[in-house]
């Protein structure tokens, strides 16, 4: 995998994927855009949300919606890493089964989220769940 970095000025930063994709990120603690850190939390996210969403229509499961709330803590001095990372996922649907939930936040947080997993070694990374049942 690749990716490049082009400071835009100030501290603007255009981060462009191997896929082509672009973003913009902000050194200057998220001014105008992401910050790194807030892109790694995003990323840590964004990962388990594709395994559990995907991992619940394996099962067949009727979900509407999936949010995930993340709240980290950050070292006090630098460098400013994540100490804890929490991920509470929100599962909105049609008769979507607890046991299913739990078992895809657990699938990804054990075995499928390359993000968390990683970040998983240094930081405390910890995730709950709730369904919410749909009409």
């Amino acid at each position: 995998m690749k990716a490049s970095v082009q400071w835009v000025g100030e501290e603007t930063f255009l981060v462009t994927s191997e896929s082509g994709h672009r973003v913009v990120m902000d050194g200057n603690q998220g001014a105008t855009a992401p910050s790194p850190m807030e892109m790694v939390l995003l990323a840590a996210g964004s990962c388990s949300s594709v395994d559990v969403v995907g991992i619940l229509k394996k099962a067949r499961q009727r979900v509407d919606d999936c949010r995930v709330e993340l709240s980290a803590e950050r070292a006090e001095g630098p460098p400013a890493v994540f100490t804890r990372i929490h991920m509470h996922f929100i599962v909105s649907g049609k008769d979507v089964s607890d046991k299913h939930v739990e078992r895809a936040v657990r699938l990804s947080a054990d075995k499928y989220c390359s993000v968390s997993i990683m970040l998983g070694h240094s930081v405390k990374v910890s995730h709950d769940y709730e369904v919410v049942e749909t009409d």
